[in-house]
């Protein structure tokens, strides 16, 4: 099911919030069940034959999280280590045959220039997920650093569905709590405010910037070997993309946050302004934060961080962006992507050392300049079919192929393109965030805020009618499903 369809702004979403509004208020441990199935009847509707495998996930890592923790507790060591051990395994067997399996197996064909039968399985929706989250709950629950017990609650926080799907990446430490607070689930007139404004920024995010952007993407890298593509064409279909990813999957983390905000949940914040970095470090700050907190914190410090040499350092950097590349999907773009992200990381991190020492720095414009066309030429592997396709485009962009026929391989109109380039970079660098508007009304006095926010709401309402009714013609399912 997703957010912008009107089943689930229609049907599911006024259904579910009426329910647990009037539960909460008699029980909160009905609140939390009901919460939970409403969670398992949204991930049905896209992914019901992939049911029982998420809730023998989920059971089998509150079992072994709750063994962990005792286990911890009683100082037993090698119980510790090796419930740790079977914890890490079953999650990643499961993400390795779901997810790896048909490309090991490419792979393999291609490597041994001998095809041989290999039906690759589905991939599950949101595996990547859901599979993290509860990676990180086994690995706290090892150190003793639960954040409560009770299965209920654990089936919500794995399964709470604005984030089932495609993030934000949730840690137990923030969610439990709230999940197990007094007054959980019950009616708030300012939240439910507060989370529509959210959600309908969110759904125009979508609607009105990423569909937009993504007329021009398919055709410009369907055409990227054709030797009819101009270079202004391949920079119109890699500028698109650039927008087209961060506007859905920005727009999907605001309705997540809008949608848990009308129900009295606050969901980590995901994005600050990425496009707005002056440096690849501090784009990885703002872009999917919950997704590189994951890995500085379960891979990147677990290897050994900064703590063993520049060298090593170095290493861990590198091989963090090449597996959180590989997180993203199962094709050696994937690979490639985050291989560059890695790359860029490491020289940024040694430019760092040379400024140190010398005293010089870029200046802010031309740092923020070279972050962007390290972003947007990585992009170009993220989003093509192969890495020849890659290339070819980049080569395009740079005018190195030459064009052997006449005419476009593209139609679209050129103009239109750039209009919409320019409106999605004049929102991504020129406006405040989401965040930045959320901080500016928390300072308000409280009587304004109350009026803005009930202008808000009866804004946000307008604009989701309007909005629904746009995305009910052309709905594109947001990029990060495939993840």
């Amino acid at each position: 099911m997703q957010f912008n369809s009107l089943v689930f702004v229609a049907v599911f979403l006024p259904v579910v919030l009426v329910a647990l509004s009037c539960l909460a208020r008699w029980t909160a441990s009905g609140a939390v069940v009901w919460l939970g199935l409403a969670s398992l009847v949204f991930y049905s509707e896209g992914g019901a034959a992939y049911l029982p495998l998420l809730l023998v996930s989920v059971a089998v890592n509150y079992l072994l999280g709750m063994r962990l923790a005792d286990a911890h507790a009683s100082s037993r060591k090698p119980a510790t280590r090796w419930l740790l051990v079977t914890a890490l395994t079953f999650n990643l067997t499961l993400l390795a045959y779901y997810k790896y399996a048909g490309f090991a197996a490419a792979t393999a064909q291609a490597w041994l220039g001998q095809p041989f039968a290999f039906a690759a399985p589905l991939l599950p929706v949101g595996i990547s997920f859901f599979t993290f989250t509860q990676i990180a709950f086994v690995v706290d629950a090892s150190r003793g650093r639960i954040a409560g017990r009770g299965f209920w609650r654990y089936l919500l926080f794995v399964t709470y569905f604005p984030h089932l799907i495609a993030g934000p990446i949730l840690h137990h430490a923030v969610m439990l709590p709230q999940f197990a607070a007094r007054g959980f689930g019950r009616f708030c007139v300012r939240d439910l405010q507060a989370g529509l404004a959210i959600f309908a920024v969110g759904l125009a995010k979508k609607v009105l910037l990423a569909d937009q952007a993504a007329e021009f993407v398919a055709p410009v890298f369907d055409a990227a070997a054709d030797p009819r593509l101009s270079s202004q064409d391949a920079w119109v279909g890699a500028l698109a993309y650039t927008f087209q990813i961060y506007f859905d999957f920005s727009a999907y983390s605001d309705m997540a946050i809008g949608l848990a905000r009308m129900m009295g949940v606050t969901l980590p914040e995901n994005f600050r302004s990425p496009y707005k970095a002056s440096s690849i470090i501090e784009f990885w700050r703002r872009w999917h934060i919950s997704l590189s907190n994951f890995l500085r914190d379960y891979l990147y410090v677990p290897l050994g961080g900064n703590r063993k040499g520049a060298v090593r350092r170095y290493c861990n950097l590198f091989i963090t962006m090449l597996l959180g590349g590989l997180w993203h999907g199962a094709s050696w773009t994937f690979v490639l992507w985050g291989g560059l992200h890695g790359l860029y990381m490491v020289v940024n991190h040694g430019w760092r050392q040379v400024t140190r020492r010398t005293g010089y720095q870029l200046p802010a414009p031309v740092g923020w300049l070279l972050t962007m066309l390290a972003v947007v030429a990585a992009w170009t592997f993220f989003r093509a079919p192969s890495a020849e396709a890659a290339v070819a485009l980049l080569r395009c962009m740079l005018g190195l192929q030459a064009t052997a026929e006449a005419g476009r391989a593209v139609s679209f109109d050129a103009l239109r393109a750039w209009s919409t380039i320019a409106c999605c970079a004049a929102v991504a660098l020129a406006l405040p965030n989401t965040w930045q508007w959320r901080e500016r009304l928390a300072r308000v006095s409280a009587g304004p805020r109350v009026l803005w926010l009930s202008l808000g709401a009866l804004v946000a309402l307008t604009l989701l009618l309007v909005l629904m009714a746009e995305s009910a013609v052309s709905r594109s399912a947001f990029i990060y499903f495939n993840f």
